[in-house]
Formats: C-alpha cells, structure tokens, sequence
C-alpha cells in the first residue's frame, strides 16, 4: 500500500467531557466505557481504528483530575503517560461550558508535549452555531493548537472531519495490528467494564467510583451459550444494599442491561450471573487495585 499511514492519538481532557463516547464513535464499536458520571474511564485503554488509508490506534485516557486515593493516583500517571510516544494528541472539551481551572491545568500540561495537538470541541449539537464561536475563540487564543474541530460525539457530527485532521499529523508507517482487532483490551475486562458502566448508569451519585467488577468465570457451554459470573465490589454494606436494591431489583436491572451489551459483543446467548461483595477501601489497596486490573503495573 502507497503512503499508508499509521499512528498513536491519545485522547484526553477532563472528566466528563465526552472521550469514551468519541472513540466508541470513531471506532463504530463500544469498547471504552461511557457514563455521565465523571471519571469513569480508570485505565489507558488502546482502541484501534482500521481504513484503507490509515490506521489510527487511539488511546483513551483518564480524566485529568486531582488524585485523592491510589486508583486516582494509577489513573492520572495512565494519563500522563499517554502524552509519551503518540503522534498526535486529541484535547477534548465540553463546548457548553466556559474554560475553568482543569482546561487550564491541561494546557500547561500540554506544553511541555512536543506533537501536534488538535482541540475538539465537543456537544456542539446542544448550542446554536453563534454559541460555539466565543468558545472556540477563546481556546485558540492559549495554545497554537495544530487545527479546532468542532464535533458532537454523540450525534456523529463532523467526526470525518475529526478523523481527517488526525490523519494528516500521522507518519507513513505500516499497520501495527491486524485489521479486524479493535482493542487491546482482553475479553473478560471489556465484559467487567460493561458491568460497570450498567452499575454507574443507575445507583445514586455516591456509588460510582467505589464500584470494581471482577469476572470470576466465563465458559462456552455444549449449546454454544456463553455463563459469565460477575462480581460487583462495593467498599461499605450501605453501598451493597444501594446496589442490589429492593428485593433485588436494581441488580437484576443491572445485570439484564450488562447482558444485552455482552452477547452483542460475544454474538452468543449469555447467562451473567451477578453477585455484589464488599472490599473495605479497596481503592486504596495495592492488592486490589492489581486484582481488578487497575493498578498500572503491566
């Protein structure tokens, strides 16, 4: 193939701001997790996208945020680096709201990488045009931002254009993956993280970062039918209770919705069969961290 291009984009920005939800769009797959909640993403997760012209490897990262226990300390270094060894680097902000202190925090953080950088301004969909112009505006006034691309993750709008302008920042190179793998994330996480991402969706506000999945098991039975038991840590027994909800309604919602995304990605009939412990202040245990696979030591 002539001037076929290949390269590493890392994605990044604060919490909340819509990076899973790009590279699930881009990629035309849900491999990173997405939630309304902040901080969702844990880990570095490599998601790849494969063209005739190119093959972009997207690196979906933490949101950029103030450590406050060990997980968020593993999270922000995934983070920091990520900013090493890429070719371009993908600033994502939230087009509804006005510069603050962790836009800020980035840009100086974003001075010291020494690769193109694009600005994608993101939820455009939710203000008229003459509303997004002072927002970009005021972006490009900071940084000497390599191109601004307005977007809206969640519509699809201009993603080509997105994708074009990271292209064009990317070497002449070979494909690093095979063309019909889309992540270098193992089949048992990506399964945890939809767990996960079904138990942010609905428990209340305090749950979420207190929440792990841990896949015990997954087996092909003789039909061809796929069991997976599941594990959702909570730190305290209050949490558990939120969780499993009245007479066990909440869990089975969790679970109905978490199997419906895994035999999509599986393209088998699952049977997930869901169970909710308690580790006390396991964010902040080393030996938990590296059994849930979020400790960053690989």
């Amino acid at each position: 193939m002539n001037h076929y291009k290949s390269g590493f984009a890392a994605v990044i920005g604060r919490p909340n701001v819509g990076k899973s939800t790009l590279i699930n769009a881009l990629i035309g797959q849900k491999i990173a997790i997405m939630s309304d909640k902040p901080q969702t993403t844990r880990s570095r997760i490599l998601c790849i996208l494969t063209q005739e012209d190119a093959q972009v490897i997207f690196l979906d990262t933490p949101g950029v945020h103030k450590p406050k226990h060990k997980l968020g300390s593993h999270m922000a270094k995934a983070t920091e680096g990520a900013l090493h060894g890429v070719d371009v680097v993908v600033f994502v902000v939230d087009a509804t709201e006005k510069m603050g202190a962790g836009e800020q925090y980035i840009l100086k953080q974003l001075e010291k990488v020494r690769v193109p950088v694009l600005l994608a301004v993101n939820k455009i969909d939710l203000l008229r045009r003459e509303e997004t112009l002072p927002i970009i505006a005021s972006y490009a006034k900071t940084y000497d931002f390599a191109g601004i691309v307005p977007i809206s993750a969640r519509a699809g709008e201009n993603l080509a254009g997105l994708l074009d302008e990271i292209k064009k920042h990317l070497p002449e190179g070979p494909r690093y993956y095979p063309e019909d793998m889309v992540t270098d994330q193992p089949e048992r996480l990506i399964i945890a993280e939809l767990v996960r991402e079904k138990a942010l969706e609905l428990t209340r506000d305090e749950i979420p970062h207190a929440v792990a999945v841990d896949i015990e098991e997954i087996t092909t039975r003789a039909k061809g039918d796929v069991y997976v038991r599941a594990v959702i840590y909570v730190e305290r027994e209050s949490q558990k209770g939120i969780v499993i909800g009245a007479r066990g309604a909440l869990l089975r919602t969790i679970g109905a919705r978490a199997r419906a995304d895994i035999e999509t990605l599986l393209g088998a009939k699952v049977y997930l069969d869901l169970w909710v412990k308690t580790r006390r202040d396991w964010r902040n245990r080393e030996s938990a961290l590296r059994e849930f696979g979020l400790s960053g030591d690989d």
